[in-house]
């Protein structure tokens, strides 16, 4: 009944990633720009240096932080659902708390980063470097995260999100 229970989750995550991901190729292939992408009022922070700045309990929802260097910033908190982040570099960042749903954060990097207690349910997180990284009550619910990553991951993966009540190795899909 577990191994059905993983099965079904790991064949959800990879049909919504496949989703996303074809989504994203069409919009490159079209020609669209990451700003393009994401609506009027959102903030664009492309190719940015926002490394040691503080955004800590801020709106940045459907934000573009496409090759950001965001090291060591303060996203604690923040709300940065449907956010692009791809290539960004998260290197130390807090991210305590934050809910990243629905984020494309591709290619990122999240070394010696805290997600703790995090809500990246329905990330693309494709090609993301996580290590050394507290995932400590983390919800990745229906997130596509390379196998590797997450077999990692489930190493240390313990909590359950204080938001949503789902245990981290619960969303990762890790064997007990």
């Amino acid at each position: 009944m577990i191994q059905l229970t993983s099965l079904k989750v790991t064949i959800s995550r990879c049909l919504g990633g496949l989703l996303i991901l074809t989504i994203a190729l069409c919009g490159t292939l079209l020609g669209f720009q990451p700003s393009a992408l994401a609506q009027a009022n959102s903030i664009n922070y492309t190719n940015t240096n926002l490394t040691n700045r503080d955004f800590s309990h801020q709106d940045l929802e459907r934000g573009v932080f496409v090759s950001a260097e965001m090291r060591d910033a303060n996203l604690e908190g923040a709300n940065l659902k449907n956010s692009m982040l791809t290539m960004a570099n998260l290197y130390g960042a807090n991210l305590k708390g934050a809910d990243l749903s629905g984020a494309l954060a591709d290619r990122v990097t999240l070394y010696q980063a805290d997600l703790s207690d995090a809500i990246l349910t329905e990330a693309l997180l494709t090609n993301t470097m996580i290590e050394k990284t507290d995932i400590t009550g983390a919800d990745f619910t229906d997130a596509l995260v390379d196998r590797y990553v997450a077999k990692r991951l489930c190493e240390t993966a313990s909590g359950t999100n204080s938001t949503t009540g789902i245990a981290t190795r619960e969303s990762l899909g890790c064997d007990d």
